[in-house]
């Protein structure tokens, strides 16, 4: 476990780590209008430890991690979860797929933005150590970030070993620098009596409000707790979170307190400020190492959850590179690397500093806390059998703290906060027009489906004339005759030794079980049926899953076979299927998604694909 607790450091508690860089300089911005007071320090400072006590401690350690898929968290995991809860009401599992799908699509404005501050506000160091080198901070800045992204196909396994050095001394040293400050001036200490809270609100009315737009930054990176306990666990992730990660980040954040309480002027760069001079260089050195592990690490994320929202049918086909030929979960994905590079340097030079965008953050962030919050609660309710006024009266307070994250970061959309909030929405929009597109697929294509047991019978008075070899028919309908099967007979007009007709599902669960893998029947007249199921989190690798089993029909060789695949050809028609943009962009995808047979690992060598023109 001790392994598994060292490793966490390194990968899970990046961004919530490097919080501090820029959290205290976003709430004393001007734009709030807090000012820098004895009453206002202490009144941030509860909150800001109030709330990592609140939403970090009791949400996410104590809850939320509880709410695991086989092992698995994150909010596709969840979501598969909550879907289970709610198996038989099909509306309620429809708004629970919208709620979760939306979480899910802001975390990738998450993604963009959190490599943008976090790098910057590591470099902007540089204006405290030498401020006539101001100008390079933004070229050093997009230099660090293209040399992350273009390292990215690299995997991590080569470079994973310094994570947990490097984040575990910037945990220690942070704590040093808080530790140094509060010695100085205790007096900080006081903001741990939630008073000091109340009383911000009820001096400042609506500007303290407003600032909890920047006192949520203090909480980025929460989900990732949640998200990497199928890689550490639960109990590993919880002590270091007890007894290190919080402990150093309380005393650096209180150490800024002391900071400007003693002298106010520090709220350019608090924490830069609080830095002995004579270390200031190799502290900017350290900043910039633990931003860029934390960017790798919500980079990362990025990869997975994409894997998963295609499994699960959320998300067009993408070219998936594995990076380790020992760890399963480490990926590459190209396009979704590209998309995010242009973005995040779009955002570094539109934004121009780390307090600009700390406008533009929150609003990913605090999304996604809000319909974790949601899920979890259903599942409480649906699988764990909480007695409904128990979950009310944890939800109601947890979802009181969520909204009023999520309302103050709204009031931000008008100074950047449009961003992140735009790209979810655009993430929001492929997802789910490719997963209505592909039902109104799967529908086009059943009604023109002709039965499977009328043709074995028609076979068996009427035998065609039977070729060497096995046949495997890829098809969503394993009742239904597939179109290239017929396509086969019809032009010609022959059939294989042995057929297969083969079908590829998702479980909701992370990983398939080894004796559930694969399920076959044999229909008689050298036919048989294969299910073949994979977990959402899994690489859905047909041929070796076939090869591994012993069970097909008599004869069937894997290594000899021939697969047919009918290619949907999606063309807009007269159907009242989706509104008329969407019916562009689910057209627009399909052309450019990955082949099925791709994603499935089948080899072009041994591959017959027949098209087939569907209109939606």
């Amino acid at each position: 476990m001790r392994a598994l607790a060292f490793g966490a450091i390194g990968i899970v508690f990046g961004d919530l780590g490097t919080s501090p860089l820029y959290t205290l300089q976003e709430v004393f911005s001007s734009d709030y209008g807090l000012g820098i007071s004895r009453p206002t320090v202490l009144g941030v400072l509860s909150l800001v430890f109030w709330s990592l006590l609140i939403v970090v401690c009791i949400k996410y350690v104590l809850f939320v991690m509880r709410a695991d898929n086989k092992g698995e968290g994150g909010i596709v995991a969840l979501l598969a979860l909550a879907q289970r809860g709610v198996r038989a009401l099909p509306r309620v599992r429809w708004g629970v797929a919208v709620v979760a799908i939306f979480g899910a699509a802001l975390f990738y404005g998450d993604g963009v933005i959190t490599p943008a501050i976090s790098v910057l506000s590591a470099v902007e160091g540089i204006r405290i150590a030498a401020p006539q080198l101001t100008s390079w901070v933004m070229p050093i800045s997009v230099a660090i970030l293209l040399g992350l992204f273009v390292l990215e196909k690299l995997g991590t396994t080569r470079v994973g070993g310094l994570f947990a050095p490097v984040m575990c001394i910037w945990f220690i040293v942070i704590a040093l620098l808080g530790v140094r400050m509060i010695v100085r001036g205790p007096e900080i200490l006081l903001a741990l009596n939630p008073i000091y809270a109340v009383h911000l609100f009820e001096s400042h009315g609506l500007a303290a409000f407003v600032a909890l737009g920047g006192v949520v930054l203090a909480l980025t990176g929460a989900e990732a707790l949640y998200a990497d306990i199928g890689h550490f666990g639960k109990r590993p992730i919880r002590l270091v979170w007890l007894y290190f990660i919080f402990p150093a980040l309380l005393l650096n954040y209180f150490g800024q307190g002391a900071l400007l309480l003693h002298d106010p002027q520090a709220i350019g760069n608090p924490f830069y400020l609080m830095v002995p001079k004579p270390v200031l260089v190799p502290m900017i050195v350290l900043a910039a190492a633990a931003t860029v592990i934390a960017s790798q690490a919500i980079i990362s994320g990025a990869y997975s959850m994409t894997l998963q929202a295609m499994q699960l049918g959320y998300a067009p086909r993408l070219r998936v590179v594995h990076t380790s030929s020992r760890v399963a979960g480490q990926i590459f994905v190209p396009f979704i690397n590209n998309a995010l590079l242009i973005l995040v340097l779009a955002a570094v030079i539109g934004f121009h500093s780390s307090e600009n965008l700390g406008a533009a953050y929150g609003i990913a962030v605090t999304g996604t806390m809000v319909t974790t919050t949601l899920l979890v609660l259903l599942v409480a309710l649906r699988l764990w059998h909480w007695k409904w006024y128990v979950v009310a009266m944890l939800g109601i307070p947890l979802l009181v703290i969520d909204g009023a994250f999520f309302s103050a970061n709204l009031l931000k959309v008008s100074h950047g906060g449009w961003f992140p909030l735009a790209l979810g929405v655009a993430a929001f929009a492929v997802m789910t027009t490719w997963r209505r597109g592909r039902e109104l697929v799967r529908r086009r294509l059943g009604r023109g489906g002709v039965a499977l047991a009328p043709l074995l019978g028609s076979i068996a008075e009427h035998p065609p004339t039977r070729v060497p070899g096995t046949a495997i028919f890829l098809t969503a309908n394993l009742n239904a005759v597939p179109r290239a099967l017929l396509h086969n007979l019809k032009h010609n007009k022959v059939l294989h030794e042995r057929n297969v007709l083969l079908s590829v599902v998702t479980l909701d669960l992370p990983f398939a079980e080894r004796m559930d893998r694969v399920e076959s029947h044999d229909l008689g007249h050298s036919f048989c049926t294969v299910l073949l199921s994979f977990g959402f989190m899994e690489d859905p690798d047909v041929l070796a899953a076939l090869a591994a089993d012993t069970g097909l029909q008599p004869g069937v060789d894997v290594r000899d076979t021939t697969f047919f695949t009918s290619r949907e050809t999606v063309v807009e028609g007269d159907h009242a299927g989706m509104v008329p943009w969407r019916d562009h962009l689910f057209a627009f995808l399909t052309r450019n998604a990955v082949q099925v047979t791709t994603f499935f690992h089948i080899p072009g060598d041994r591959l017959v694909e027949i098209g087939t023109p569907v209109e939606i």
